[in-house]
Protein backbone atom coordinates (compact mmCIF):
# COMPACT_ATOMS: atom_id res chain seq x y z
CA UNK A 1 0.00 0.00 0.00
CA UNK A 2 1.26 3.46 -0.91
CA UNK A 3 2.37 5.22 2.17
CA UNK A 4 0.78 8.99 3.05
CA UNK A 5 1.94 11.55 4.72
CA UNK A 6 -0.17 12.19 8.06
CA UNK A 7 -3.24 13.61 8.04
CA UNK A 8 -1.98 16.17 11.13
CA UNK A 9 0.45 16.97 9.02
CA UNK A 10 -0.02 17.84 5.39
CA UNK A 11 -3.09 16.80 3.17
CA UNK A 12 -3.32 16.63 -0.03
CA UNK A 13 -0.46 18.91 -0.71
CA UNK A 14 -1.82 21.39 1.34
CA UNK A 15 -0.41 22.80 4.48
CA UNK A 16 -2.40 22.95 7.62
CA UNK A 17 -2.15 26.25 7.60
CA UNK A 18 -4.48 26.47 4.97
CA UNK A 19 -6.85 28.55 4.77
CA UNK A 20 -9.29 25.14 3.73
CA UNK A 21 -8.72 23.77 7.44
CA UNK A 22 -7.28 20.41 7.97
CA UNK A 23 -7.93 18.54 4.66
CA UNK A 24 -8.29 20.71 1.57
CA UNK A 25 -9.90 20.06 -1.51
CA UNK A 26 -7.75 17.60 -2.52
CA UNK A 27 -8.08 15.39 0.51
CA UNK A 28 -10.13 12.12 0.02
CA UNK A 29 -12.68 12.97 2.92
CA UNK A 30 -13.56 16.71 1.00
CA UNK A 31 -13.83 14.32 -2.13
CA UNK A 32 -16.26 11.92 -0.04
CA UNK A 33 -18.40 14.15 2.57
CA UNK A 34 -19.34 16.97 -0.32
CA UNK A 35 -21.58 14.47 -1.94
CA UNK A 36 -25.24 14.72 -0.77
CA UNK A 37 -25.85 10.99 -1.50
CA UNK A 38 -23.20 10.10 0.91
CA UNK A 39 -24.82 12.30 3.56
CA UNK A 40 -27.76 9.74 3.50
CA UNK A 41 -25.39 7.44 4.72
CA UNK A 42 -25.72 9.30 7.89
CA UNK A 43 -29.32 8.12 8.37
CA UNK A 44 -27.86 4.16 8.69
CA UNK A 45 -25.02 5.41 10.95
CA UNK A 46 -27.87 7.98 13.41
CA UNK A 47 -30.07 4.06 13.35
CA UNK A 48 -26.87 2.31 14.40
CA UNK A 49 -26.08 4.68 17.31
CA UNK A 50 -29.93 4.59 18.69
CA UNK A 51 -29.18 0.54 19.14
CA UNK A 52 -26.88 1.49 21.94
CA UNK A 53 -28.52 2.02 24.81
CA UNK A 54 -25.95 4.03 26.20
CA UNK A 55 -25.33 6.27 23.01
CA UNK A 56 -29.49 6.93 23.04
CA UNK A 57 -29.65 7.53 27.11
CA UNK A 58 -26.86 10.37 26.59
CA UNK A 59 -28.92 11.65 23.62
CA UNK A 60 -32.47 11.14 25.44
CA UNK A 61 -30.87 13.69 28.06
CA UNK A 62 -30.28 16.23 26.15
CA UNK A 63 -33.43 16.46 24.40
CA UNK A 64 -31.83 15.55 20.97
CA UNK A 65 -34.68 13.04 19.71
CA UNK A 66 -37.53 14.96 21.75
CA UNK A 67 -37.97 19.02 20.89
CA UNK A 68 -37.81 19.59 17.25
CA UNK A 69 -35.42 16.56 16.44
CA UNK A 70 -34.85 17.68 12.81
CA UNK A 71 -33.62 21.23 13.76
CA UNK A 72 -30.92 19.75 16.25
CA UNK A 73 -30.14 17.11 13.66
CA UNK A 74 -29.25 19.21 11.13
CA UNK A 75 -27.17 21.65 13.73
CA UNK A 76 -25.45 18.47 14.44
CA UNK A 77 -24.44 17.80 10.74
CA UNK A 78 -23.52 21.86 11.14
CA UNK A 79 -20.63 20.98 13.70
CA UNK A 80 -19.37 17.71 12.57
CA UNK A 81 -19.51 19.11 8.46
CA UNK A 82 -17.49 22.09 9.55
CA UNK A 83 -14.71 20.33 10.94
CA UNK A 84 -14.39 18.49 7.36
CA UNK A 85 -15.12 21.84 5.40
CA UNK A 86 -14.37 24.61 7.44
CA UNK A 87 -11.10 26.50 8.34
CA UNK A 88 -8.94 25.55 11.12
CA UNK A 89 -10.45 27.78 13.50
CA UNK A 90 -13.57 27.08 12.55
CA UNK A 91 -13.10 23.57 12.77
CA UNK A 92 -11.30 23.44 16.22
CA UNK A 93 -14.23 25.76 17.86
CA UNK A 94 -16.96 23.17 16.30
CA UNK A 95 -15.25 20.55 17.95
CA UNK A 96 -15.10 22.37 21.48
CA UNK A 97 -18.99 23.13 20.59
CA UNK A 98 -19.33 18.97 20.53
CA UNK A 99 -17.11 18.28 23.53
CA UNK A 100 -18.57 20.83 25.79
CA UNK A 101 -22.07 19.63 25.01
CA UNK A 102 -20.74 15.71 25.32
CA UNK A 103 -19.02 17.00 28.64
CA UNK A 104 -22.75 17.65 30.62
CA UNK A 105 -23.93 14.05 29.29
CA UNK A 106 -23.84 11.91 32.15
CA UNK A 107 -26.16 9.47 34.11
CA UNK A 108 -27.69 5.98 34.37
CA UNK A 109 -29.51 4.24 31.91
CA UNK A 110 -32.87 3.26 33.38
CA UNK A 111 -32.96 0.15 30.50
CA UNK A 112 -29.71 -1.52 31.57
CA UNK A 113 -29.03 0.39 34.58
CA UNK A 114 -25.34 1.08 33.40
CA UNK A 115 -23.85 4.37 33.89
CA UNK A 116 -22.98 6.45 30.87
CA UNK A 117 -20.52 9.50 30.00
CA UNK A 118 -20.86 12.24 27.10
CA UNK A 119 -17.27 11.59 27.15
CA UNK A 120 -16.89 7.56 27.09
CA UNK A 121 -13.63 6.90 24.79
CA UNK A 122 -16.11 3.30 23.43
CA UNK A 123 -19.11 5.26 23.34
CA UNK A 124 -17.59 7.92 20.97
CA UNK A 125 -15.75 5.03 19.11
CA UNK A 126 -18.97 3.37 18.14
CA UNK A 127 -20.72 6.87 17.51
CA UNK A 128 -17.43 7.40 15.16
CA UNK A 129 -16.97 4.05 13.07
CA UNK A 130 -20.61 4.01 12.57
CA UNK A 131 -20.23 7.65 10.52
CA UNK A 132 -17.08 6.03 8.60
CA UNK A 133 -18.15 2.90 7.92
CA UNK A 134 -21.50 4.71 6.73
CA UNK A 135 -19.71 7.11 4.82
CA UNK A 136 -17.96 4.22 3.25
CA UNK A 137 -20.35 2.49 2.21
CA UNK A 138 -22.74 4.97 0.53
CA UNK A 139 -19.88 6.28 -1.24
CA UNK A 140 -19.38 2.61 -2.73
CA UNK A 141 -22.77 2.24 -3.57
CA UNK A 142 -23.48 5.92 -4.86
CA UNK A 143 -20.74 6.89 -6.09
CA UNK A 144 -17.71 4.40 -6.51
CA UNK A 145 -14.90 6.15 -7.08
CA UNK A 146 -12.61 5.07 -4.26
CA UNK A 147 -10.50 1.82 -4.31
CA UNK A 148 -8.99 0.02 -1.18
CA UNK A 149 -6.41 3.16 -1.43
CA UNK A 150 -8.52 5.80 -1.32
CA UNK A 151 -10.97 3.97 1.36
CA UNK A 152 -8.21 3.76 3.58
CA UNK A 153 -6.87 7.24 3.46
CA UNK A 154 -10.73 8.34 4.22
CA UNK A 155 -10.38 6.28 6.99
CA UNK A 156 -6.62 7.88 8.25
CA UNK A 157 -8.15 11.12 7.69
CA UNK A 158 -11.02 10.82 9.43
CA UNK A 159 -9.21 9.72 12.70
CA UNK A 160 -8.04 13.23 12.79
CA UNK A 161 -11.83 14.20 13.18
CA UNK A 162 -11.94 11.38 15.76
CA UNK A 163 -9.25 12.67 17.97
CA UNK A 164 -10.53 16.53 17.64
CA UNK A 165 -13.82 15.10 19.90
CA UNK A 166 -11.91 13.18 22.29
CA UNK A 167 -11.56 9.66 20.78
CA UNK A 168 -8.15 7.83 21.60
CA UNK A 169 -6.18 7.25 18.53
CA UNK A 170 -5.24 4.23 19.90
CA UNK A 171 -8.24 2.42 20.25
CA UNK A 172 -9.32 3.12 16.47
CA UNK A 173 -9.10 0.38 14.29
CA UNK A 174 -6.12 1.11 12.34
CA UNK A 175 -7.20 -0.59 8.82
CA UNK A 176 -10.93 -0.06 7.14
CA UNK A 177 -10.86 -3.83 7.54
CA UNK A 178 -10.23 -4.04 11.13
CA UNK A 179 -13.11 -0.88 11.17
CA UNK A 180 -15.56 -3.58 9.97
CA UNK A 181 -14.76 -6.41 12.06
CA UNK A 182 -15.35 -3.74 15.21
CA UNK A 183 -18.42 -2.92 14.20
CA UNK A 184 -19.15 -7.12 13.33
CA UNK A 185 -18.34 -7.86 16.62
CA UNK A 186 -20.14 -4.98 18.11
CA UNK A 187 -23.23 -5.58 16.47
CA UNK A 188 -23.07 -9.58 17.50
CA UNK A 189 -22.25 -8.86 20.89
CA UNK A 190 -25.19 -8.73 22.82
CA UNK A 191 -24.78 -4.95 23.73
CA UNK A 192 -27.31 -3.32 20.96
CA UNK A 193 -30.98 -3.56 21.25
CA UNK A 194 -33.82 -1.48 19.66
CA UNK A 195 -35.41 -0.24 22.81
CA UNK A 196 -38.53 2.37 22.52
CA UNK A 197 -36.22 4.98 22.63
CA UNK A 198 -34.54 3.60 19.35
CA UNK A 199 -38.02 3.13 18.03
CA UNK A 200 -38.64 6.40 18.42
CA UNK A 201 -35.96 7.29 16.18
CA UNK A 202 -36.67 4.88 13.67
CA UNK A 203 -40.37 6.43 13.97
CA UNK A 204 -38.29 9.58 11.94
CA UNK A 205 -37.20 8.41 9.78
CA UNK A 206 -40.24 5.93 8.50
CA UNK A 207 -42.77 8.87 8.94
CA UNK A 208 -40.32 11.98 9.14
CA UNK A 209 -42.28 15.47 10.35
CA UNK A 210 -44.46 17.55 8.21
CA UNK A 211 -41.97 19.98 8.69
CA UNK A 212 -39.27 18.32 8.10
CA UNK A 213 -36.95 19.78 5.19
CA UNK A 214 -37.00 17.30 2.13
CA UNK A 215 -39.20 15.16 3.61
CA UNK A 216 -40.22 12.69 0.21
CA UNK A 217 -36.51 12.12 0.13
CA UNK A 218 -36.18 11.39 3.70
CA UNK A 219 -38.77 8.84 3.24
CA UNK A 220 -36.56 6.82 0.26
CA UNK A 221 -33.54 7.33 2.26
CA UNK A 222 -34.81 5.78 5.35
CA UNK A 223 -35.60 2.86 3.13
CA UNK A 224 -32.02 2.56 1.63
CA UNK A 225 -30.94 3.17 5.68
CA UNK A 226 -33.03 0.46 6.90
CA UNK A 227 -31.72 -1.58 3.99
CA UNK A 228 -27.77 -1.33 4.74
CA UNK A 229 -27.93 -1.85 8.11
CA UNK A 230 -25.46 -4.72 9.44
CA UNK A 231 -26.91 -7.90 11.09
CA UNK A 232 -28.47 -8.25 13.65
CA UNK A 233 -29.60 -4.48 13.94
CA UNK A 234 -32.08 -5.23 10.80
CA UNK A 235 -33.81 -7.77 12.04
CA UNK A 236 -33.88 -5.22 15.52
CA UNK A 237 -35.07 -3.08 13.67
CA UNK A 238 -37.88 -5.44 12.07
CA UNK A 239 -36.43 -4.88 8.82
CA UNK A 240 -37.50 -8.51 7.20
CA UNK A 241 -35.08 -8.55 3.36
CA UNK A 242 -37.06 -10.27 1.12
CA UNK A 243 -35.87 -10.60 -2.75
CA UNK A 244 -37.90 -7.71 -3.88
CA UNK A 245 -36.74 -5.57 -1.42
CA UNK A 246 -33.21 -6.23 -1.96
CA UNK A 247 -33.80 -6.35 -5.91
CA UNK A 248 -35.34 -2.42 -5.11
CA UNK A 249 -32.75 -1.33 -3.05
CA UNK A 250 -29.81 -1.99 -5.63
CA UNK A 251 -32.29 -0.29 -8.19
CA UNK A 252 -32.34 2.62 -6.47
CA UNK A 253 -28.71 2.74 -5.66
CA UNK A 254 -27.59 1.89 -9.29
CA UNK A 255 -29.93 4.38 -9.88
CA UNK A 256 -28.43 6.83 -8.17
CA UNK A 257 -24.73 6.28 -9.08
CA UNK A 258 -25.63 6.76 -12.92
CA UNK A 259 -27.94 10.01 -12.51
CA UNK A 260 -25.58 11.40 -9.96
CA UNK A 261 -23.00 12.78 -12.12
CA UNK A 262 -25.54 14.84 -14.04
CA UNK A 263 -26.92 16.66 -11.48
CA UNK A 264 -26.15 20.47 -10.55
CA UNK A 265 -24.10 21.08 -8.09
CA UNK A 266 -26.86 22.66 -5.95
CA UNK A 267 -28.09 19.07 -5.64
CA UNK A 268 -25.29 17.11 -5.69
CA UNK A 269 -23.10 18.81 -2.94
CA UNK A 270 -23.56 19.66 0.64
CA UNK A 271 -23.72 23.29 1.45
CA UNK A 272 -20.26 23.84 2.99
CA UNK A 273 -18.61 22.42 -0.20
CA UNK A 274 -20.73 24.90 -2.46
CA UNK A 275 -20.01 27.43 -0.45
CA UNK A 276 -16.40 26.54 -0.58
CA UNK A 277 -17.07 27.38 -4.64
CA UNK A 278 -18.81 30.23 -4.60
CA UNK A 279 -15.87 31.44 -2.64
CA UNK A 280 -13.20 30.09 -4.40
CA UNK A 281 -15.02 32.26 -7.62
CA UNK A 282 -14.99 35.57 -5.79
CA UNK A 283 -18.25 34.98 -5.27
CA UNK A 284 -19.90 35.66 -1.51
CA UNK A 285 -21.69 32.64 -0.33
CA UNK A 286 -25.59 32.76 0.90
CA UNK A 287 -25.27 34.26 4.59
CA UNK A 288 -27.75 31.63 5.81
CA UNK A 289 -24.67 29.05 6.04
CA UNK A 290 -22.68 31.53 8.46
CA UNK A 291 -25.65 31.99 10.33
CA UNK A 292 -26.09 28.10 10.73
CA UNK A 293 -22.86 28.42 11.75
CA UNK A 294 -23.88 30.73 14.72
CA UNK A 295 -26.84 28.91 15.86
CA UNK A 296 -24.86 25.52 16.27
CA UNK A 297 -22.28 27.43 18.43
CA UNK A 298 -19.78 27.96 16.33
CA UNK A 299 -17.47 31.30 17.88
CA UNK A 300 -14.18 30.63 15.53
CA UNK A 301 -13.41 34.62 15.97
CA UNK A 302 -12.49 33.93 19.59
CA UNK A 303 -9.71 31.58 18.45
CA UNK A 304 -6.43 31.79 16.66
CA UNK A 305 -4.69 28.07 15.58
CA UNK A 306 -6.84 26.46 18.20
CA UNK A 307 -5.26 28.52 21.07
CA UNK A 308 -7.66 31.09 22.98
Amino acid sequence: MREWPSPLATVGGMDRVADEGYFGPESVSWQVHREVTVLFGGARAVLMHAAHPLVIAGARETGFYERNPWKRLERTLVLTYTITFGTKAEAQAAAERINEVHARVKGIDPVTGRPYDGLDPGLLLWVHACLVDSALLFERLTVGRLDEEGRQRFHEEQMLVAEMVKVPRSIIPPTVADLRAYIDDVATSGVLMVTEAAEKVAALFRDPPHDARWRPVLKGVSRLAFATLPEPLGTMYGVRPTTASGLAARATFGTLRTLRPALPPRYRYIAPYQEWRLRRRGRRPPAVLAEARRRAGIRPGRMVDGRR
